[in-house]
């Protein structure tokens, strides 16, 4: 039997890490664990130390895209996740897909002008 070496080993993220994963602040991650009841990381110690697991990435990932990306107000993403979870999921893998695609051709782009 194979070892399979693309499986995520880590079971626990900094909030540090995943607020450089989306380019925001601490803060900002803090305000929305207040805002969204979805999104309610591990805590452990007296310091009560956030560990985001991998479906709370996947839930920042999701209001993410709602407020900085598609530029709702969090009232609106809110009402749309409590709402509608499984379109604000479809959505959201529709869009990731589509910047990955549009980072990808703007390399190629780029690439094409230097050879040039």
């Amino acid at each position: 039997m194979a070892l399979k070496t693309d499986k995520n080993l880590r079971l626990y993220y900094s909030i540090t890490e995943v607020a450089d994963k989306f380019g925001i602040n601490e803060s900002t991650l803090r305000y929305w664990e207040q805002e969204f009841p979805h999104l309610r990381p591990k805590t452990r110690g007296t310091g009560k130390i956030r560990q985001y697991t991998d479906k709370d990435i996947e839930q920042v990932q999701l209001i993410y895209n709602l407020v900085k990306v598609r530029g709702f107000k969090i009232a609106a993403a809110r009402k749309i996740l409590n709402n509608n979870r499984t379109g604000a999921d479809k959505t959201s893998e529709v869009l990731s897909k589509l910047i990955e695609i549009r980072d990808e051709l703007q390399l190629m782009k780029e690439q094409l002008n230097n050879t040039f």
